[in-house]
């Protein structure tokens, strides 16, 4: 991460502000695996405090607190949403538990597959969409140069470090991000905890 932080110090004089503010790099990372899939689907759209208390209880209606496709499945739509689940939210989570299990997406093969075949086989499942394969490249799979434009928190940070008048727009953050590469996801990390946010999924 050094050699990271020293070069977007380096190319960046308004993160490099952040980064001295913000001080150590401390991102926690996830097992690239179905249950780290599915606790971002609860996630989503949720405080922290909120969706790990639904994702709590939801641990506490499998075996051994341990979320399995097999697990999801033998639950009947009705005890998830009483977990706290809306009911689009059981749906994806059904439908990952359900693909899984047949096989359509394996967690297994995708260290080796790059950023965009990622994206676009985590995507078949209902309810992931770009913003959710981003933050498990970055979480899970440890990917260096995740840049999550969507992001309403890495907006947010931008536009107040960047102290500009509106949101950016994608293209807009992909131009000013192009200098960060090939470390954007430690670039987004710093950028969400000047907002003092958890980074995490």
């Amino acid at each position: 991460m050094r050699k990271a932080i020293l070069h977007l110090k380096k190319v960046d004089p308004i993160l490099s502000s952040v980064i001295e503010r913000v001080g150590r790099y401390g991102i926690q990372y996830r097992e690239p695996n179905f249950e780290t899939l599915v606790r971002s689907i609860v996630y989503q759209q949720l405080s922290g405090r909120v969706a790990a208390v639904i994702f709590g209880r939801l641990l506490a209606l499998v075996p051994g607190q341990k979320l399995t496709p097999e697990g999801i499945l033998k639950l009947t739509p009705a005890r998830m949403r009483k977990a706290g689940l809306s009911k689009q939210k059981t749906l994806y989570i059904r439908d990952l538990a359900h693909k899984t299990a047949r096989g359509a997406l394996r967690f297994d093969t995708l260290t080796e597959m790059s950023d965009q075949e990622v994206i676009e086989h985590l995507t078949q499942v209902k309810g992931i969409g770009v913003w959710t394969a981003h933050m498990f490249l970055m979480f899970a799979l440890q990917r260096p140069d995740v840049l999550p434009t969507g992001d309403l928190g890495v907006r947010m940070a931008i536009r107040k470090a960047y102290a500009l008048d509106d949101l950016p727009h994608a293209k807009y953050i992909e131009d000013m991000a192009a200098r960060w590469r090939p470390y954007c996801s430690v670039a987004t990390w710093y950028l969400w905890r000047s907002l003092e946010g958890q980074a995490e999924i």
